[in-house]
């Protein structure tokens, strides 16, 4: 029995068969997310004094926990990392 090697992209949503425009979208998302939760582990922030930095609900802050991306879009995110003192650009990649 042989396997079949397929080697990743870069970007998981392109290897999951999205198109490439909204993965890069995805992407960034997913990325933001995760720097979000590793910025509120990392100042062992509860969830409610992170609400209070965010200017969000507690809930909101326990969907970005629980990795809800579907309920946030790329442009909330991007307040919410602004908000939290993170200096947020695009690159674009060569």
């Amino acid at each position: 029995m042989s396997e079949t090697v397929v080697h990743a992209s870069g970007n998981v949503f392109i290897d999951l068969g999205y198109p490439p425009d909204e993965a890069a979208i995805l992407q960034m998302r997913a990325d933001l997310m995760a720097d979000l939760r590793k910025w509120i582990k990392a100042k062992r922030l509860t969830q409610s004094k992170a609400a209070e930095i965010l200017g969000v609900s507690q809930s909101r802050v326990s969907d970005l926990i629980r990795s809800k991306w579907e309920r946030f879009s790329l442009e909330m995110l991007i307040t919410l990392a602004t908000r939290a003192g993170m200096h947020v650009t695009l690159k674009k990649a060569a």
